[in-house]
């Protein structure tokens, strides 16, 4: 065996599989923040398909049917009916959505930046590279993680549909996935995928780009070093088309139905977000991988 291949097994693996790696480290970082916020996404959930079931119930009178109004009562009513563990209800599809999700859209940002954009020699990142490199990242991870996406909303209302007195269908998350796949084959795992990927690179556009961006600027333009106050300073079926849900939504509901749930998704996004980054940068530190 040649010396260099002896010195490649003497190699930390994080330096040996660097893109695997930093895929595991960072559905690692997105576990632990899924875990402390998810509560807020099935809060957010309830609240965007509850008039869903009201309208399909009573028609036009659907607006003043829905069993939790706003955020704090649709946690609280989740708490009195169902009990207080099922507020991570989900939480399993959650967290294998987030490993792909967040795993591929942190490897394809690094690799965009490192490889194929490239920084300026004085490690200046350009901003428009940033932006383009955020929402390629978005479009991908989510992607490759809308079947999990899928099942994770299906099986947050599995709590409402016991409430409602109906059958529940699915007995677990790879049931889930099974009868998904039965019913409507490997395409029907991606529906909705085309405004959930504009939804990521819009989102990622913001996060990974406004992290990026402000953390480098922190460290190479103030006395700021690369450390945790600097990572916190930096711190996202029942229609046939989105056009078709949206029709739907602002007919049946109102026009304001539209932004249903934005304080829980605001509110949500926010610790998220830190959470995972606090994490992310400080086990790239622990494995011995260079800062983000």
């Amino acid at each position: 065996m040649s010396a260099p291949e002896d010195e490649e097994k003497l190699l930390p693996l994080a330096q040996r599989w660097p893109r695997a790696s930093k895929f595991l480290l960072s559905g690692c970082a997105a576990t632990v923040a899924e875990l402390a916020t998810f509560p807020l996404d099935l809060t957010k959930t309830r609240l965007q398909m509850q008039g869903e079931a009201a309208l399909a119930r009573l028609g036009d009178s659907a607006r003043e049917s829905a069993p939790y109004r706003g955020m704090v009562r649709t946690a609280l009513g989740i708490i009195q009916e169902e009990g207080f563990l099922k507020l991570w209800q989900g939480v399993t599809p959650a967290i294998y959505r987030h490993v792909v999700y967040s795993g591929g859209r942190m490897v394809t940002y690094e690799h965009l930046r490192e490889v194929v954009f490239g920084k300026s020699e004085d490690k200046h990142y350009p901003l428009w590279k940033s932006v383009i490199g955020g929402m390629m990242a978005g479009v991908i991870g989510q992607f490759l993680a809308n079947p999990t996406d899928l099942v994770k909303v299906q099986m947050q209302m599995e709590g409402k549909r016991k409430l409602e007195g109906k059958p529940l269908r699915f007995r677990g998350v790879h049931h889930a996935f099974a009868k998904i796949l039965a019913e409507g084959g490997i395409r029907g795992l991606w529906a909705g995928w085309v405004p959930n990927i504009q939804r990521a690179a819009l989102v990622n556009m913001g996060d990974l780009t406004t992290y990026d961006t402000v953390k480098h600027y922190l460290v190479l333009n103030t006395p700021l070093e690369d450390n945790i106050m600097t990572h916190g300073l930096s711190r996202g079926l029942l229609y046939k088309s989105s056009t078709d849900c949206l029709i739907q939504a602002v007919q049946g509901e109102g026009f304001m139905s539209l932004y249903k749930g934005f304080l829980p998704s605001w509110l949500r996004m926010t610790p998220w977000s830190l959470v995972f980054w606090l994490t992310y940068e400080k086990i790239r530190e622990m494995s011995g991988v260079s800062p983000f």
